[in-house]
């Protein structure tokens, strides 16, 4: 639940870039699928798989101001708000989790952590997870602010933006550590463009659940 304030402050104008990888994602996962995309702000990427055909999706995103937008953006979606760090959804009942440009969000390794576990609870026995995210940059500007704030997050990697975001560009031996509970069917490192036009390292995967 960590910067709901700024992320609902900026809800009505923020435009998220990184690409959905539709076509890959289409190998593993049937139209009959129920998808849950956690952390799906104002529903881009459920909006992108509706106009592929798939229809068993909802979104869950903490800020109220995301959820407000793709409300009312794309209404046929089925998008909530989290009130709490737990899933608002069974044990077992989502065939697909989506998990895009979230872990970004969340600087701490528990607070990660505690996000997995609650994704592994939701998905059914061999489920699939697809994830994109930030990797670590080598480039000055983002090295400075690694350095900057790693003694005050704990994290390097981690850093703020003058707007007031706290965001996490992830060490690669960490995401695989992460997700050790899962079976990598792809991983493929690729170029982003962030919110605010910069350049990132990034990746995408699609695991199984063991």
């Amino acid at each position: 639940m960590e910067q709901r304030a700024y992320w609902d402050q900026v809800s009505a104008v923020k435009q998220f870039t990184t690409p959905f990888q539709a076509e890959e994602f289409e190998r593993h996962v049937g139209k009959d699928s129920v998808i849950l995309d956690v952390g799906c702000g104002y529903g881009r990427t459920l909006n992108e798989l509706h106009q592929l055909g798939y229809r068993h999706l909802t979104g869950m995103d903490f800020s109220g101001g995301m959820i407000r937008r793709g409300r009312e953006q794309f209404p046929y979606l089925d998008l909530r708000t989290m009130e709490t760090e737990q899933i608002d959804l069974p044990d077992g009942s989502v065939d697909t989790v989506i998990l895009f440009a979230v872990l970004t969000c969340i600087q701490s390794d528990s607070g990660q952590k505690n996000l997995i576990q609650e994704i592994c609870r939701v998905l059914r026995p061999g489920g699939i997870l697809y994830v994109n995210d930030f990797l670590l940059n080598e480039d000055e500007r983002n090295q400075k602010r690694y350095v900057k704030y790693a003694p005050i997050y704990g994290t390097y990697g981690v850093f703020e933006l003058p707007e007031g975001a706290v965001l996490r560009h992830h060490d690669e031996k960490w995401v695989f550590t992460l997700l050790k509970g899962f079976e990598t069917l792809r991983y493929e490192r690729l170029q982003f463009t962030t919110m605010n036009g910069h350049t990132s390292n990034g990746f995408y995967m699609i695991a199984k659940v063991f």
